[in-house]
Order: structure tokens, then C-alpha cells, then sequence
């Protein structure tokens, strides 16, 4: 990447894990050889180049700035998804103590490249966010969870409220920051565990969460299924369309969709 001019408009990256001085050496240092490697993977799968990112290195944590350039949404949404695929493929391979759980940030503002590092009080904002005591609390209430993410105030209103991703701000708790002498507000969500590295566009009802019918609004759990064609409670296979009972999912972009399984069924169940 070229020199940048003195500060530098920029969007911060960060990721600690968690947990990491309490293992022992060999578990250490396996953590510092993989957590580059699933950033670098998440990156690749979300369509970025890590390779124009100027990245800080430091044992079990990452710092990386980028110039803003219009790709804020496809951090926030894309590489956070990929980044939480590649975990738990990761961790499935791994005794439950072995486990690699982040902790990420996303934060933006002025950015100089400094002799020793990055200089300015955005660096220094997203570094107590990184440490801000929600993101702790909410890994601990939710032990299944292999990553828990922290947007600041800036971010979240300029890609989450603004509609520029997938998500909306419904995924996200407002939360208060104090560490030191920072205090800011900023949002916390916890992705699902085991939700698809690709977001789903499905409809869903304001007051289930269910699919929903496009015809209806009916949801889909509620809707009688069709007779057998051998009469009532009779065995049998039904030729008849059911336009109503077709679910279309569409994916944008590419999906690794290795160890999936998709199912079909007939009309009838």
C-alpha cells in the first residue's frame, strides 16, 4: 500500500482471543500460527485482500486499518459471517478446551502510520473497545458462541442503520463503553452458532420469526399440509403442485457449501 498523506481516513479491524493467557505454551503458540490464517481464510471467502490491509501484530491479537473505501458494509457483514464460519470449522475439530473464541471490533476515523504502529485516537478508541467489558460478559452467557462482535456508534449508523448489509439494527444491544477515560456507545451482537457462512433473504414474521407465506402471511409451521392421495390418513403420493409450499432461498455470491445436506420433499410430506 502507498505511503498514506499524515492521518488517513480509515476503518480499524481488531480481533483478541479469548482467553489465551490461560493456556499453556504449545496451545499458545498454536493459536498465534492459526489466527492468521482464519482472518487471511475469512477475507478470501468474503471477496477482501488482507494483503492491502496494514496489519499490527501482537501474540494472540490483530490490528488492521484500511483506507475507507466503500467496502464498510462487507466487513462488517460479510467478513464477520466468513470469520465465524471459519471458527467453527476450526473449533469442531477441537476438544471444547481447545476452542479459538474472538472478540471483535470495528471502529473508523483518522489513521496515521507511525514509526512504532498506527497513531491516532481512532487506534486508540478501537483498542478500548476491544477491551470494553460487554464483549467479555456476553462470550461468558453465551458459551456456545465462537465469536462476539462490537461495532462503534460511527460504524454501526453509517453500514447497519443505514441499510447498506443484511442485517438490521434488531441483531445488535446498544451498549455503554467506559474503560479509562473512553466512554462511547456502541452495539453488540453474538452471531448465531451454526448460522450459514451465507446470509439467508427469507421473510420472516414480525412476531415469530418464522418463514412466511408470500401469499398469506400465514406462517409456513401453521399452514395444513395436503391430504394422501389414498384418502384421509391413507399412505400414498400425491402429484398435486403446491405452489404455496415452495421455499426459494436466494444466496448472493458465492457459498462453500461443503458437508451440507439439502433435502427435497414431496407435497405430501
Amino acid at each position: 500500500m502507498a505511503a498514506w498523506p499524515d492521518f488517513y481516513p480509515c476503518t480499524c479491524i481488531a480481533v483478541d482471543a479469548q482467553g489465551y493467557g490461560s493456556n499453556n505454551d504449545r496451545r499458545q503458540s498454536e493459536i498465534q500460527h492459526d489466527l492468521p490464517r482464519l482472518l487471511d481464510g475469512a477475507a478470501r471467502r468474503a471477496g477482501l485482500d488482507r494483503a492491502e490491509w496494514q496489519i499490527q501484530y501482537k501474540g494472540d491479537e490483530q490490528l488492521a486499518v484500511r483506507p475507507l473505501d466503500g467496502k464498510e458494509p462487507r466487513l462488517v457483514d460479510d467478513y464477520i459471517r466468513q470469520l465465524v464460519a471459519e471458527l467453527r470449522e476450526y473449533n469442531a475439530q477441537r476438544v471444547p478446551e481447545a476452542r479459538m473464541r474472538l472478540r471483535a471490533v470495528i471502529h473508523q476515523g483518522l489513521v496515521e502510520l507511525a514509526d512504532n504502529g498506527f497513531a491516532g485516537t481512532a487506534v486508540v478508541a478501537t483498542a478500548r473497545l476491544l477491551n470494553a467489558r460487554p464483549l467479555y460478559d456476553v462470550l461468558a452467557a453465551h458459551p456456545g458462541a465462537d465469536l462476539a462482535l462490537l461495532l462503534s456508534d460511527e460504524v454501526f449508523r453509517s453500514t447497519v442503520a443505514g441499510r447498506h448489509t443484511t442485517l438490521t439494527p434488531g441483531d445488535f444491544t446498544r451498549v455503554t463503553v467506559q474503560v479509562k477515560e473512553y466512554e462511547a456507545t456502541a452495539w453488540l451482537r453474538v452471531p448465531e452458532p451454526g448460522a450459514p457462512a451465507a446470509a439467508s433473504h427469507e421473510p420472516r414474521t414480525a412476531e415469530t420469526g418464522g418463514p412466511e407465506s408470500p401469499a398469506s402471511g400465514e406462517p409456513a409451521a401453521a399452514r395444513p399440509g395436503p391430504a394422501a392421495a389414498g384418502g384421509a390418513g391413507g399412505a400414498g403420493i400425491s402429484n398435486e403442485y403446491r405452489a404455496d409450499e415452495i421455499n426459494v432461498t436466494n444466496v448472493a455470491g458465492s457459498v462453500d457449501a461443503r458437508g451440507a445436506v439439502f433435502g427435497f420433499r414431496s407435497a405430501g410430506g
